[in-house]
């Protein structure tokens, strides 16, 4: 791991780019003296780690005392998309201004996606847990897809929360059974590009013996900053 830049921002937060191999990322840590518990974060549509809201929320949960840790997934961020990436959003646009279904093409798309990211989060979680500032225990926030694949494939995630607003391939749903760790799963009701029942569906799927469904009317970008509060209070439970 190679950090690039360094930042302390005004509420005492060390800010840091790193770069490992191939994957850039961005590592918040707040001001302790102690090793801190982790939390993975990544965006609910695999945008960049520098998109505000994803920010502003790591920001917020690493002044309450934990380092967390975003990546840019393959195709998204600074990294470089391939043809089939361009085709699949290409596609996509396409299907969603016709008004034609669009499920077989995010098939095509987040399955994949997943297939590549997790394997990147485990390295990147190797990595992390290597520095002195960081002692675990490790907490995974963001999108669905590949959070179900990373609960469970990665023993060393203690709890998760999954929102609701993206695509979740039925490889992920089949695997939702497997997700034993607490979690907590955001659904914003009215979402417009995610169909209520099926969230709803997968959060009964899920095998956790403790599982909590936060539910808010709005569409998909209008999840209310105090869940990103009730978040830290979740992971607090679970990490502290």
């Amino acid at each position: 791991m190679h950090f690039t830049s360094e930042q302390r921002l005004d509420d005492g937060v060390l800010a840091r780019e790193f770069t490992l191999g191939e994957i850039p990322g961005t590592l918040w840590t707040p001001e302790s003296a102690a090793p801190v518990p982790l939390i993975l974060i990544g965006h609910n549509g695999g945008l960049h780690r520098r998109e505000s809201r994803l920010v502003a929320r790591a920001r917020h949960s690493a002044a309450s005392g934990y380092a967390v840790a975003a990546i840019d997934a393959p195709g998204h961020g600074d990294r470089p998309r391939s043809a089939v990436d361009e085709q699949a959003r290409a596609d996509l646009r396409r299907a969603t201004q016709a008004g034609e279904p669009v499920d077989e093409i995010f098939e095509s798309f987040i399955g994949p996606l997943v297939e590549k990211a997790v394997p990147e989060w485990r390295t990147t979680l190797d990595a992390l847990l290597a520095l002195p500032e960081i002692g675990g225990p490790v907490g995974y926030s963001g999108m669905t897809a590949i959070g179900i694949r990373l609960a469970v494939v990665e023993p060393r995630i203690a709890a998760a929360g999954f929102f609701a607003g993206g695509y979740v391939p039925r490889a992920q749903r089949e695997e939702a059974r497997r997700v034993t760790v607490p979690l907590l799963f955001l659904l914003q009701w009215d979402d417009e590009g995610n169909p209520r029942q099926r969230a709803l569906e997968l959060f009964d799927a899920f095998g956790a013996k403790e599982k909590t469904l936060h539910a808010n009317p709005g569409g998909h970008t209008g999840t209310p900053w105090f869940e990103v509060e009730d978040g830290n209070r979740f992971f607090g439970r679970h990490l502290k």
